[in-house]
């Protein structure tokens, strides 16, 4: 697909998505004055002060945001997603439920107004979901334009997610409090780390040969060539190209090295992928990346782009589940300045990426994720964080 066509795509997106929220907008508005209605009046935890200033989601007394810090946290969520295909999601989880306060002011209401408390954790969980969206639209068309994405792979992902996906989000939608939300946000990411840790034992290397073999190829390209005077490379080339594909069989060659695939295992693995990631609001990057990299064995610097368009697609299915059929509102100011950082770390990230060895960013994703993992599993089950600054 040219630009011109990503373009299209972008603009469909972006008008299905729009609609989406101002069609579901009176239902949304409904229910949030109905569960405000539920919390008892005053200025105590667990109470709503109709004179307090309003806050997110122009709840009175909610936690405020301010739109440089709501840029700057986009372009983090945005880099890190694009550069790594993944934690996007998780890192906008961060952000809304940490650095902007949401848990504990959601927790709040767990006694006092549990209707408040669920409509919330939806919400956070829709919000996410809106700047990881953006961020894969974004990464994935870059990506792609790079060579860096394996077309097929990526929509036999987003094919299986698709269903896990909508499944999730109907079955769940205002059965979820704020405390088991974090918990459960903790366990998988704590889980996902273990994978990518193995990943990195000589045990688990040794079915990574292909891989390892594509990335040095694609390091000498771009980063050691580019780092001397012999110019640049056409990346482009070099990239991903089809070679076969078939029900049962899918190759294609990278930097000269050739993969393949059976169709129906990433079918498979996407709605189990989106299942789990739309329970928890995110994109599912932090799994598809160790699906694609441990199960595949692809290297780092096609994955990213590949599990942004299965990130893309159960995205947009997950939000339009959660606002169409379950009138979930959320904070569109917070959004849209997030967006603008979203849209600059996204653009930042694949360009960034291939100056960065495949090792450096996946021990940056490790340690991302034992952190956050160790830290929200503890804070969500033990009512306090072990760890500093969750």
């Amino acid at each position: 697909m040219n630009k011109k066509g990503w373009m299209i795509v972008g603009l469909i997106v972006a008008v299905a998505l729009v609609g989406t929220a101002i069609w579901t907008e009176p239902g949304m508005a409904g229910k949030l004055e109905d569960a405000i209605s539920q919390a008892p009046v005053g200025t105590g935890k667990g109470m709503i002060d109709p004179k307090a200033e309003p806050g997110f989601m122009g709840i009175p007394g909610a936690p405020k945001t301010y739109w440089i810090l709501n840029i700057l946290w986009g372009i983090w969520v945005g880099w890190i997603f694009s550069s790594v295909g993944a934690f996007g999601g998780v890192m906008a989880g961060v952000g809304h439920i940490t650095v902007f306060g949401l848990a504990d002011y959601g927790k709040s209401f767990k006694q006092t107004c549990p209707v408040l408390n669920k409509l919330l954790t939806d919400s956070v969980r829709v919000c996410n979901q809106y700047l990881v969206g953006a961020s894969a639209m974004i990464s994935s068309t870059t990506y792609y334009r790079m060579g860096r994405l394996v077309l097929p792979l990526g929509l036999c992902l987003a094919g299986g997610g698709m269903l896990g996906a909508y499944l999730i989000p109907t079955l769940t939608a205002g059965k979820v409090d704020f405390s088991s939300y974090v918990g459960y946000f903790g366990i998988v990411v704590f889980l996902v780390a273990g994978v990518l840790f193995y990943e990195t034992t000589p045990r688990g290397q040794a079915s990574r040969k292909a891989a390892k073999q594509a990335a040095k190829a694609f390091e000498d390209a771009n980063i050691r060539k580019t780092a001397g005077t012999e110019g640049k490379t056409d990346s482009k080339s070099l990239g991903v190209h089809i070679t076969h594909l078939g029900i049962k069989k899918i190759t294609f060659t990278f930097y000269g090295v050739e993969f393949s695939f059976n169709p129906l295992w990433p079918v498979v693995g996407g709605f189990v992928i989106a299942a789990i990631s739309a329970f928890i609001g995110v994109g599912g990057g932090f799994l598809y990346v160790p699906f694609l990299t441990s199960v595949a064995g692809l290297p780092m610097f096609i994955v990213a782009g590949t599990s942004a368009l299965a990130v893309l697609v159960s995205m947009i299915t997950s939000i339009f589940t959660f606002m169409f059929m379950k009138s979930i509102p959320v904070d569109f100011p917070l959004i849209s300045t997030e967006m603008i950082g979203v849209f600059i770390g996204s653009v930042l990230g694949p360009v960034t990426s291939k100056y960065i060895p495949e090792v450096w960013l996946k021990r940056l994703f490790v340690v991302l994720a034992l952190y956050v993992g160790i830290g929200y599993t503890t804070k969500g089950f033990m009512g306090r964080s072990i760890l500093p600054g969750l």
